[in-house]
Order: C-alpha cells, then sequence, then structure tokens
C-alpha cells in the first residue's frame, strides 16, 4: 500500500480549466454524479434528488480568516506574512480573543528581505487608524514564531487580521483577492474561525440547498475541522511512503458522534476535510477500545496508524466507546488532531457517500478520490475535462456514492 506511485496520480489539467472566480450562483455549479457504475451529470442546485432518503450529511463549519497580512517595508519591498495557527495564548477562540500581544506560527514570503527585527503596517478599524507590529520571534521547521501587536486594546486579534488581512485564496489562483471573495471563499454555514483555505466542496450549497434537505428525509450535522495551509502541500516524493502528511486540528460534539452512531451505512461527507473527520474518530474510537481510561485530551491519529491495525470492528462500535469515554470524563466537545492519509487500499469505515470538488494531479485529496473510486477515478475526472467542468477550489462539485442494488 504504502508502495504507491505518485506519478500514477497525475493527470493533464489546463491552466483554463483552473476556476479563477466563483460561478456566478453558488448552486448553479455543474454536478458530476458517479454511483460505483455510471458517470452522469446535473446542477448542484439539484443535488438532493440524488441523495437516498435517511442520508445524514456532515458538513464542515470551520470559517476561513483573513491569514494573509501584506506588509511594505519602506523601500518597497513587500513581506507577506501568512498565519497558520495560534502558539500563544495556544487555542484558536482564546488567540483570537485576546487584546494583547499574540504569537503564531506563519509562513513569510520574501523573508530574506526582513533584515529588521519588526515590521509595522497601518489599517483602518471603525474608521480610525491604528498600527500592527509584527516580530520574529523563534523558528518552527520552515515556517517562522511571528509576534503580533497593536496599539489599541479594545481591539481583539480577531478584529485586527479582520481589518488588515487578506482572504487567503490557494496559489493556484492567480489573481489578488477581491471583494466578492469575501462572501465566496466562506460556506453559508461557516461559524467557527479557525481555516487559512475554504472547505470548498461547501461552497456550492445555498440556504436553499440546505432548506430542501429535511423535507427530502435528509439530515445534517457539522464537524469542525481547521483547514491547514498543507492541504495544497504538493507530494515531492515519487512514492507515497516519503511523505509526511500534515497535522490538522478538528472538534467534533458528543451530540454529533450520537448522529453518526444512529446513522450508521448513511453517512454523506461534505468534503475531503468532513471524510478526514469522521474517519479519525472511527480511530479514536478503536484508541477508546482498546483503553477505555484513555486521556481524552490531546488525542491524535498518526499518518500510518490505520494501516497498522487489523481489528474489523463496525463503525457504530467504535463510535460508541469513544462516546462513553466522552460521557466518563464529561467531555461535550472532543478536541484532536489528525494526521490520517487516505490512499488507495484504505477501508472507509463511516463514510458511506463523498461530495467534493476536483483536486489537482498528483495531491493527497485525488489519492483520497482514488482510495473510494479506484481506477474509475481517470474515467470521473476524464468525463470532467471532456464536459467543461471547472477544477480545483472555485470549480464545480461531484457526488461519490455506491448506488443501492
Amino acid at each position: 500500500m504504502t508502495d504507491i506511485n505518485i506519478g500514477d496520480f497525475g493527470y493533464e489539467l489546463p491552466e483554463d480549466r483552473i476556476a479563477q472566480y466563483p460561478a456566478p450562483e453558488r448552486d448553479g455549479s455543474k454536478l458530476l454524479l458517479y454511483d460505483g457504475y455510471n458517470i452522469t451529470s446535473d446542477t448542484f442546485r439539484n443535488i438532493g434528488n440524488h441523495i437516498s432518503k435517511g442520508s445524514l450529511l456532515v458538513f464542515n463549519d470551520t470559517r476561513v480568516i483573513r491569514a494573509r497580512l501584506v506588509f511594505h517595508k519602506k523601500s518597497g519591498a513587500r513581506i507577506e506574512i501568512f498565519c497558520l495557527e495560534p502558539i500563544e495564548p495556544p487555542g484558536y477562540e482564546t488567540s483570537f480573543s485576546s487584546s494583547g500581544p499574540v504569537k503564531w506560527k506563519c509562513i513569510i514570503g520574501n523573508l530574506k528581505k526582513w533584515k529588521s527585527r519588526a515590521i509595522t503596517m497601518k489599517f483602518l478599524s471603525g474608521g480610525k487608524e491604528y498600527s500592527l507590529e509584527a516580530e520574529k520571534a523563534g523558528e518552527a521547521g520552515e515556517a517562522r514564531i511571528i509576534k503580533f501587536s497593536w496599539d489599541c486594546a479594545d481591539l481583539s486579534f480577531s478584529e485586527v487580521i479582520e481589518a488588515a488581512g487578506h482572504i487567503p485564496l490557494p496559489p493556484y489562483i492567480a489573481r489578488e483577492d477581491v471583494i466578492e471573495d469575501n462572501d465566496r471563499y466562506q460556506t453559508v454555514y461557516s461559524a467557527v474561525k479557525g481555516s487559512v483555505a475554504a472547505p470548498t466542496a461547501g461552497l456550492h450549497f445555498t440556504d436553499g440547498v440546505l432548506n430542501s434537505l429535511p423535507g427530502k428525509g435528509i439530515d445534517k450535522v457539522c464537524v469542525t475541522l481547521h483547514v491547514g495551509a498543507g492541504t495544497f502541500q504538493p507530494v515531492r516524493s515519487g512514492n507515497i511512503a516519503s511523505h509526511n502528511m500534515h497535522t490538522e486540528h478538528f472538534f467534533v460534539t458528543h451530540d454529533t458522534i450520537s448522529k453518526l452512531i444512529e446513522n450508521e451505512g448513511r453517512i454523506i461527507a461534505v468534503g475531503t476535510t468532513s471524510v478526514r473527520t469522521i474517519e479519525s474518530i472511527y480511530w479514536l474510537g478503536i484508541k477508546a477500545i482498546e483503553d477505555p481510561d484513555i486521556n481524552i485530551e490531546n488525542l491524535k491519529v498518526g499518518q500510518w496508524e490505520p494501516y497498522n491495525r487489523n481489528r474489523e470492528i463496525s463503525s457504530a462500535m467504535a463510535l460508541d466507546a469513544l462516546s462513553e469515554v466522552m460521557k466518563k470524563k464529561g467531555c461535550k466537545t472532543l478536541s484532536a488532531s489528525t494526521q490520517l492519509i487516505i490512499i488507495p487500499g484504505y477501508r472507509f469505515r463511516v463514510t458511506n457517500g463523498i461530495i467534493t470538488n476536483f483536486h489537482q494531479p498528483g495531491s493527497t485529496l485525488l489519492l483520497l478520490i482514488a482510495a473510494w473510486a479506484g481506477n474509475a477515478w481517470k474515467d470521473i475526472y476524464n468525463y470532467a475535462l471532456n464536459n467543461g467542468f471547472r477544477f480545483l477550489s472555485y470549480g464545480d462539485s461531484s457526488f461519490l456514492f455506491h448506488r443501492q442494488e
């Protein structure tokens, strides 16, 4: 399984097929349908007609933060700071609500031009001008620890980056962010701030589509996984065994886990981030079965951990074990992290269908689709290329499921 050659998961993606802007209407995007046998298409607003009654949709309700901060030195040099995750104080909520200095792990663009210890920028909030200072405070691998401070104790860090930052569009969208992106690069149900990239499968949903689901017998729940910049990290090695999968933090409530247990066999994940979350909590459930007294704090799923386990346990049993540990510990919301990589040969334990966009050649996201569809991923992508589908974050959508016999 780890002997997978990344070169086998490439395809020719013309630049003009990479969507640079969203479709005029969210739910007007194209929708590819693959039922395990046939490939057809429709318009996304009709997706409820293709989802079986009794299904449970799992959405990722993370909200994208304005993570790109652009500073200009007196020399004219542009220094771009891309905020990844909070370091001090730890935790997204605590950092965002802080009115004093915070430290974040960041990627720095044009670092060689940043010779001084600190750089500053002016920004407007509530019609008043303030100053934001960024100071180098350490290293974290290829990233840097940056201390941010500002000259107004009435502003939280969340308000500062909302006023001073830019929407962090992915690198393959070759333009600066515009006002339209403030709305369209967020899902309509986004709620919990922390992502530096959108869970793009959800961008097609409108309030109208969501409100139509209960009448079709379709239920929904939310998980929260903060999408990191690592989602765009290319697989640089020729063999997947040498790839170091990025870690992302997620949160799942006890009520959501109960819903997943109740709806075993009927669960559709909206986006690869939702897939990664619900598959990860299965493996946390396995840990809970093996150790009912497991420490609920700082739980993590390792990159290759699932591939080293042979136990055949149902998703309901695994999630029930995790639920019992949470109840015993008085934990209403599980906070954990995952480094899980889903590649061909992985057996999905919780996921019964996937709503997702079209992904980059040779990416871990495409490997996840290949894990679901097998070699049919090539037919799916060829169909999309030959039928005018738009690709990547602002592109069109697909619904991959198994036909009910």
